[in-house]
């Protein structure tokens, strides 16, 4: 899954906001406490606005504040204002994209994948993360320590021992550096 800096900004914006002392929040220290790009952040407010998860005001007194109670608002909620759906292929969702003969079943991966990824950034809520106590679920998969490992070399199933890793590291464009 690639997460765009549209997301990233918008995800990290909006908790600041569910973090913020009650109040309103500016755009400027918005994009200072994050690193943000000012023009940038601008751009996403409106999308969350748009969405009816942020509210502003304008003036001297004006600023940015959450539309509805941080614990109503999922990672997931933020990620489709400004990016769309969770999973896409070709611009579809997967639902709407047909395969024939052996590759078939890839409709169903894609679905599978979209549950997957629902499980998590719909039960995920910005106050979830601005209290730093993520949901017992997420914990668990968290502490797994394959969540946090690179994903091995595979082996060549024609191939035996260190030649089958060289070969896989050759055809993906890489060297492993053995001699």
């Amino acid at each position: 899954m690639r997460l765009s800096a549209r997301v990233d900004y918008a995800l990290r914006a909006a908790i600041e906001l569910a973090a913020a002392p009650v109040g309103r929040t500016t755009a400027e220290q918005l994009a200072l406490s994050q690193g943000i790009p000012g023009k940038f952040l601008e751009a996403i407010l409106t999308q969350l606005r748009r969405a009816g998860l942020v509210r502003s005001q304008r003036g001297p007194d004006g600023g940015f504040w959450l539309a509805r109670s941080a614990s109503e608002i999922s990672l997931a909620d933020i990620i489709r204002a400004v990016d769309g759906p969770l999973v896409g292929v070709r611009g579809e969702r997967p639902e709407q994209v047909g395969y024939v003969g052996a590759a078939a079943p890839l409709q169903r991966v894609w679905i599978a994948l979209r549950a997957s990824q629902r499980a998590v950034l719909e039960e995920v809520t910005l106050e979830h993360i601005a209290s730093g106590k993520l949901p017992d679920r997420v914990v668990e998969l968290v502490n797994d320590p394959r969540a946090w490992a690179a994903p091995a070399p595979r082996e060549d199933p024609g191939r035996t021992g260190e030649g089958a890793v060289e070969h896989v590291a050759q055809a993906r464009g890489r060297s492993t550096g053995s001699a």
